[in-house]
């Protein structure tokens, strides 16, 4: 059992990336899904797909071959929860980066978030 489904995510991508693996299976959820839907929207990640039913589900990522080598960080921990409010939102590595924030209205980006004017948890960065 995991304690922190999102870090174990986290390590997956970054530890497939390392050794060049050209896609990385994990178990699913929704918060997982949310999380890798917003990399591929932002071109962090080819693809993914959602594998298998019920219990059996799994999330299968494609990663990028051209890429240079992501910088996945965790900033909200189960043991320390950082939020935030929409006005203390920054732009990560001058707008090349993304932050994900899990708000009332589901998972957004730093940017998404600060135009819909809600704060949430910082969820991770990525660079």
């Amino acid at each position: 059992m995991h304690t922190d489904p999102i870090a174990d995510l986290l390590t997956r991508i970054r530890n497939a990336q390392n050794a060049h693996h050209e896609c990385v299976s994990l178990p699913y959820s929704k918060v997982k899904e949310g999380i890798v839907k917003i990399m591929k929207d932002k071109k962090f990640i080819e693809d993914y797909e959602v594998e298998g039913e019920g219990i059996s589900k799994s999330l299968e990522i494609t990663l990028k071959d051209d890429q240079a080598k992501l910088t996945l960080t965790r900033i909200s921990k189960p043991g320390q929860r950082i939020y935030v409010k929409n006005d203390e939102l920054k732009s990560i590595k001058s707008g090349l980066g993304v932050s994900i924030i899990s708000t009332s209205k589901g998972l957004m980006t730093n940017y998404e978030a600060k135009q819909q004017k809600l704060g949430g948890e910082i969820i991770c960065e990525i660079y």
